[in-house]
């Protein structure tokens, strides 16, 4: 099994290419900001979570590498809210992105509390 065939990493790749589209149409003001902030931190979950699965023969390691995605999903949460508050998403697009966010988050959740089952030594 590789990284990406995890449903982790499909749902968060899945939300950091949306977002990168959407942003796209952000105002140009935004680029080092906004822009910026949120396609690196979607990007991040996505990235850590196969530096996670690299290091997965060490629990410690594997379950830190988990909470920086998840800490990542949860910053990407925080810049949509923003995107949305200033009007550069619709309702309907931060709803579906933030539903996708939650369940990226529970997906890690359970790999967190299981790493046993991503082929993770028993602590």
């Amino acid at each position: 099994m590789k990284v990406q065939d995890l449903l982790a990493y499909q749902k968060s790749f899945e939300v950091a290419m949306r977002i990168f589209e959407l942003s796209k149409e952000f105002p140009r003001e935004e680029i080092y900001s906004l822009t910026d902030q949120i396609r690196r931190s979607s990007r991040s979950v996505t990235a850590n979570l196969a530096e996670a699965y690299r290091k997965r023969r060490y629990p410690k390691h594997f379950v830190s590498k988990l909470t920086d995605c998840d800490a990542e999903n949860g910053e990407t949460q925080t810049w949509l809210e923003y995107a949305f508050a200033c009007e550069y998403i619709t309702e309907k697009e931060f709803k579906i992105l933030n539903e996708n966010c939650e369940e990226v988050a529970k997906l890690l959740n359970y790999m967190i509390l299981n790493p046993q089952k991503f082929g993770s030594k028993e602590y």
